[in-house]
């Protein structure tokens, strides 16, 4: 997961205004009864984390410091100066964590390896075999029990010393440095590991790190913010286009090397939100249009979208790289969360950047004429808007032919962090997403895996522990898992009971007060 979302290109932060309790059954309204049969078999069900959120252990067995390591350790950089030195204690307690996948019913779980902990000196150093030995303990153990891993190579989190040798993303050196930390996870695990992602979201990190600075290496201008370096116009575009051509490098590594014996599939996932135009008209129709497209581009050379766009200085791929790029993808995933109106910035003014060449001369926000376009949820951007991921699904059949697609994180957060427990709105809002890509499959995409997020409350980036997706709660004192609701949800709806059954959903999640099922029965009925 990731503080909120919105692409390199087209975001910018809104006030969360709450709203009556009566706007719910707005949000809701698409939703349906929905059924683990209702999904082609083989399907992948599973939830998600990444490293840096759940491992904590950030300097046990050989790790060196990561970038997120030393930006969390900066005075203000994160919300009560939380940080992920112990996180959910995941390095230590993976088998209790792979207990409680195994009880839900999940086939599959998606993680990431942590860089620091494979190759704490980069290629110049030696690979670290401590954190070789707990990557394979943790995939063993999910393959004991039936479950699949669904690995992501990169997941915002690198040893500090690339960016202080190298320079990060805005250096070329970086592209043969991931594509080697690539190849020892695919020589180390590939046996067992049949889904590789190479990136996740560097269409968010690029924006976040280089447009706003909020993410290390902290580099922006104004007016995107006021950091002590960086240019938002053009470093985004170089650290993106360096991410792409070392995805490119390790797919053509994987696929020559690897793929004769391993047979495994590889991809890359975007951070993909929904967009609606703000006003009927053909400007913000065509704004949508911009959105999506440099939002979610997969083609072997930046899309036309971008190419045209005035004053955007893109990097050049050469021929060799863009024969690279051409078909690195097996699987198409994306993190979907939310949908947006979007706004013409090329013939009206618009603020906070929204004229930049860099935003796609466009303005995203999630209100119109004051009213929200679904419900608010803890994340200032995200709304809940089922109808988006069935819109997202059938956007990305119709422009890549139908490639397979995995959805790669989806969740909520509450507005409200009482009574965390008692998560009826995530329920609703997992069957109402769910309902959302049934009807996509229905209709002919090629929807091979949904994935949660997340497993556990964890470590949520800028809002530190403040913000919680996750199935499972964990006390921060004890760190203790404890199942909420949504949890005895799933794991109901992995057996393909029925989601209303109070009973099942009690017993599923250990809750045995029978107290909180007479006060919420009204609710269940709801839903």
């Amino acid at each position: 997961m990731k503080f909120t979302g919105g692409g390199m290109l087209c975001f910018f932060w809104y006030s969360l205004f709450l709203v009556s309790s009566a706007f719910s059954a707005q949000s809701f309204k698409e939703n349906e009864e929905i059924q683990r049969s209702q999904f082609p078999d083989g399907f992948l069900f599973g939830a998600g984390t990444s490293s840096y959120q759940v491992e904590g252990a950030y300097l046990e067995d050989g790790k060196s410091l990561s970038n997120w390591d030393v930006f969390c350790h900066t005075p203000g950089t994160i919300e009560s100066n939380e940080n992920g030195d112990v996180a959910d204690d995941h390095y230590h307690r993976y088998l209790e964590d792979i207990e409680l996948m195994h009880s839900l019913g999940m086939n599959s779980y998606r993680f990431s390896i942590s860089w620091a902990r494979i190759l704490p000196d980069g290629m110049l150093g030696k690979t670290n075999p401590s954190g070789i030995t707990f990557y394979n303990k943790l995939i063993d153990h999910l393959l004991l029990k039936g479950i699949e891993p669904f690995v992501t190579v990169h997941h915002y989190d690198m040893p500090q010393v690339l960016e202080q040798r190298d320079g990060g993303w805005l250096s070329p050196l970086l592209r043969e440095e991931f594509a080697h930390f690539a190849s020892i996870c695919f020589k180390s695990f590939g046996d067992r590991v049949k889904y590789w992602i190479t990136f996740n979201e560097p269409n968010l990190m690029s924006e976040f790190a280089y447009i706003r600075g909020l993410y290390p290496p902290a580099h922006c201008s104004p007016p995107f913010g006021n950091c002590s370096s960086g240019n938002s116009d053009t470093e985004p575009l170089i650290a993106m286009h360096n991410i792409l051509i070392a995805h490119a490098m390790a797919v053509d590594t994987y696929r020559r090397v690897f793929w004769p014996k391993q047979r495994g599939f590889i991809g890359i996932v975007a951070n993909a939100h929904m967009y609606e135009p703000l006003r009927d008209d053909e400007r913000d129709r065509h704004a949508v249009d911009r959105a999506l497209a440099f939002n979610v581009a997969l083609h072997g050379d930046y899309p036309s979208e971008m190419r045209e766009c005035p004053g955007l200085e893109l990097p050049r791929f050469s021929h060799n790289e863009k024969q690279l790029l051409r078909g690195s993808i097996d699987f198409i995933g994306f993190n979907h969360y939310s949908t947006l109106y979007v706004k013409d910035c090329i013939h009206s003014a618009c603020p906070l950047g929204g004229d930049h060449a860099i935003r796609g001369f466009l303005n995203t926000t999630g209100y119109r004429d004051g009213i929200p376009i679904g419900e608010p949820t803890g994340m200032p951007r995200f709304f809940v808007v089922p109808r988006g991921m069935e819109k997202m699904l059938d956007y990305l059949k119709q422009r890549y032919n139908n490639r397979p697609m995995f959805i790669t994180e989806n969740g909520y957060s509450s507005p409200t962090p009482q009574n965390e427990l008692q998560d009826w709105n995530r329920i609703k809002f997992h069957k109402a997403y769910m309902a959302s890509v049934a009807r996509a499959i229905r209709n002919g995409a090629d929807v091979r895996g949904y994935f949660i997020w997340s497993l556990m409350d964890n470590f949520e980036w800028l809002s530190g522990y403040t913000t919680r997706f996750g199935l499972y709660y964990v006390d921060r004192k004890t760190l203790h898992r404890t199942p909420k609701l949504s949890a005895g949800w799933f794991a109901s709806f992995l057996r393909n009971n029925s989601h209303n059954d109070r009973e099942e959903i009690r017993a599923a999640s250990g809750h045995n007060n029978n107290i909180i099922f007479s006060q919420l029965e009204a609710k269940v009925a709801e839903m």
